[in-house]
């Protein structure tokens, strides 16, 4: 599909698909809050269930900056460089590793794989996500990391919410659950747990995999390919390297940089691999 933007602008990309998806999952993080006031709060409002509704709606934020920021960042797309295999033959031939992308006609650097939807070579692909509605790269894998694990997050705390609701409001016959009807108070209730056992169990087993796929410095697509290449880093470094310098708590913060996307990107020469 086409997108606008570019390695130092705005990068979005423009799939049908991915578009609705990011709408969605939007609509179904303000659904749940809504509902969880209106069941939750508003009949319930002591010290405790107020202060936890503020975390989720903190959370909730967080879980929304990092997805936009996942949807909006470069995710390492390789520069045009337009390049026949004639050209790439006769390099081979005098010795030259190079890599060509026939889709993109570009030379293709070690570690990057082409994105169909994209219509771009990535740096470190590791999938493309119709949910963040971009590829999952070397940039914005940070961001789709902790989007994984603050919607997880959520999930756990409106399942918890929801199932207690729901117990006390069977036991009270629904007397004084929620400011709309009985029977709303129930299809919501229910609709938000269900939700949250779907996102929980979706979310965890993403974050999980990206926390494996950062331990051992391998990607999904390469995880696929069995692609045995020497790997010069440690845990602690590959960690360091996505979720931008020492640990600290702006590893949690959707708002600082990745070192990734802090590099300065030089000019690529036609014979970089």
């Amino acid at each position: 599909m086409a997108f606008v933007g570019g390695q130092d602008g705005l990068w979005f990309v423009w799939d049908p698909c991915g578009v609705i998806c990011a709408f969605i999952t939007y609509g179904l993080i303000v659904f749940a809050d809504f509902v969880l006031l209106v069941t939750v709060v508003l009949p319930e409002p002591n010290a405790l269930i107020v202060l936890i509704y503020l975390i989720f709606n903190g959370l909730s934020l967080l879980a929304a900056a990092s997805h936009l920021k996942a949807m909006v960042t470069e995710p390492g797309v390789i520069p045009r460089e337009t390049i026949s295999e004639d050209v790439v033959k006769v390099r081979q031939a005098q010795g030259d590793a190079v890599r060509h992308c026939r889709k993109c006609r570009s030379i293709k650097p070690q570690r990057a794989h082409h994105c169909s939807i994209c219509r771009r070579c990535v740096r470190k692909m590791d999938h493309h996500c119709p949910w963040v509605n971009n590829c999952v790269g070397e940039n914005n894998q940070k961001y789709f990391v902790l989007f994984t694990m603050y919607i997880c997050a959520i999930s756990l705390i409106a399942l918890v919410l929801t199932v207690r609701t729901i117990i006390n409001c069977l036991a009270q016959r629904f007397e004084g659950c929620g400011v709309m009807s009985h029977t709303t108070t129930f299809v919501f209730l229910i609709i938000v747990t269900f939700e949250a056992v779907i996102f929980f169990l979706f979310t965890f087993i993403m974050c999980l995999t990206q926390v494996c796929s950062i331990v051992s410095d391998e990607t999904y697509i390469e995880q696929l390919k069995k692609d045995d290449r020497d790997k010069n880093q440690n845990f602690i470094e590959n960690f360091e390297s996505v979720f931008g310098g020492r640990m600290s708590l702006q590893w949690l913060s959707p708002f600082s940089p990745s070192v990734s996307s802090l590099r300065k990107r030089e000019p690529r020469l036609m014979h970089d691999v």
